[in-house]
């Protein structure tokens, strides 16, 4: 007699076939699944850590620290010049890039579509076929509408372009860890810094929703060779080639200008990332004002509690964010919303620029310190993406950055506590429900 099957694999209950799989194996998939699941999420998030400042002094006597616990280094003789818009920074590097001799470096989250792609591309390949060394590192997820031709006729000249974390198997772990710096380096001794990626959104002046608003700089001197540093992390990571030598680091020609600079830059470790620490410093240590135009302003609690903390000092803090209608994110502005009667109960002041999207970067602290660079404030900027931001000690710049924030009153609201109360429940519930997912906007 033949021995009783265990399984019985398939079993016909009137016209519908069924398969019948053990019990232990179908948990089991299911526990490996979600353990992987579990793995791939816990990679890429840190232990929630809640920072405080001891002994924190005024602005100077805190920024050796600021230098310090952000990994960097203070450099003196820096001349760095405020660009506004892509009227002003687009022409200036183009006119950088034709008189490179030795090497252009660029690192870009975003490259899209736009006459300027096609002006920049051209003169990358021009100046690779004079023989000058061109890399081009771009974000896999944010240069994907590069354009085909404009690759190969780079490649054809000679510049080397590489997509940072592209997709394929090996880089499933990281595929949520972005690189979203933007900085430009020539001849290893001008660079360019800001949040300006390359599409024909950041040409123009902010004139309109077509052309967004944003700022960077123009820097020279001895803080360029730790930019250089930051751009060489990557293109290593991406390509193992190591960019060693004195046309990539030159030794300093002596002073070029008045500021003092220091460089933030991160790559996610699990760790609070050094952007995270500058930012939350530099609120910590403001005495009389604090001024931060940001796009995407998710603060922690941390953060929150520093700036409510601000207030109470008499420090004046004043926010300007995109309006709803005019940034290129909805959800996120939403998600901010949830924060914003937070932070007016603790007296910050909120402004939305309603002209198109603000994209700038920016902070400004007591009229001395500034810094700009393409870090958000946020979690995915802090925990997840690759940033990079400079802090800047010198009066004259934070005179200029306050001028502009003041000019860019005049297309912004402010909100008001009584007002963000009266909003509507469908209002509220979109802001809940989007800040839910804020780790990951």
């Amino acid at each position: 007699m033949e021995p009783r099957k265990k399984v019985k694999r398939f079993e016909k209950i009137g016209h519908t076939h069924f398969v019948r799989v053990p019990v232990v194996w179908f948990f089991s998939a299911l526990l490996m699944i979600a353990g992987l699941t579990l793995a791939l999420w816990s990679a890429e998030r840190g232990r929630a850590v809640h920072m405080q400042v001891k002994n924190a002094g005024d602005f100077g006597a805190l920024l050796p620290s600021i230098v310090g616990l952000t990994q960097s280094s203070l450099e003196r003789g820096n001349r760095v010049q405020l660009l506004e818009n892509g009227d002003g920074f687009f022409p200036l590097l183009l006119r950088d890039i034709a008189a490179a001799r030795e090497s252009i470096h660029i690192e870009s989250y975003i490259w899209w579509e736009g006459t300027i792609c096609d002006e920049v591309a051209a003169a990358l390949a021009a100046k690779a076929k004079q023989g000058v060394e061109v890399r081009l590192l771009v974000d896999a997820s944010g240069g994907r509408k590069m354009k085909k031709e404009l690759r190969q006729m780079m490649l054809a000249a000679g510049c080397q372009v590489r997509e940072f974390h592209p997709i394929r198997f090996s880089n499933l772990g990281r595929l949520n860890n972005r690189d979203h710096r933007k900085e430009m380096i020539i001849d290893g001794r001008v660079g360019y810094l800001g949040g300006y990626g390359f599409a024909k959104e950041w040409t123009g002046n902010g004139q309109d929703k077509d052309h967004w608003r944003d700022t960077g700089v123009r820097v020279e001197g001895p803080i360029v060779s730790r930019m250089q540093s930051a751009f060489c992390e990557n293109w290593i990571e991406e390509t193992g080639e190591i960019p060693a030598g004195l046309k990539y680091f030159p030794p300093p020609s002596g002073p070029e200008g008045p500021s003092v600079a220091h460089l933030a830059y991160t790559s996610p470790t699990g760790a609070v990332s050094s952007v995270q620490v500058l930012y939350y410093l530099a609120i910590t240590s403001a005495k009389k004002s604090i001024l931060i135009q940001n796009p995407y302003m998710l603060p922690d609690d941390d953060a929150l509690e520093a700036l409510g903390d601000a207030v109470k000092r008499g420090v004046d803090v004043t926010i300007m964010v995109p309006a709803t209608a005019s940034t290129d994110s909805p959800i996120v502005q939403h998600a901010s919303h949830h924060q914003f009667g937070e932070m007016m109960k603790a007296g910050v002041k909120i402004w939305e620029f309603q002209r198109t999207l603000l994209h700038q970067k920016v902070i400004v602290v007591d009229g001395v310190w500034s810094c700009v660079g393409s870090t958000n404030f946020d979690d995915r900027s802090f925990q997840l993406n690759d940033e990079i931001s400079m802090g800047i000690l010198d009066p004259q710049l934070a005179a200029q950055l306050t001028a502009a924030f003041e000019s860019d009153r005049r297309f912004a609201k402010e909100r008001t506590l009584e007002e963000w109360k009266r909003r509507s429940v469908w209002h509220k519930m979109m802001d809940g429900l989007a800040y839910l997912g804020s780790s990951q906007l």
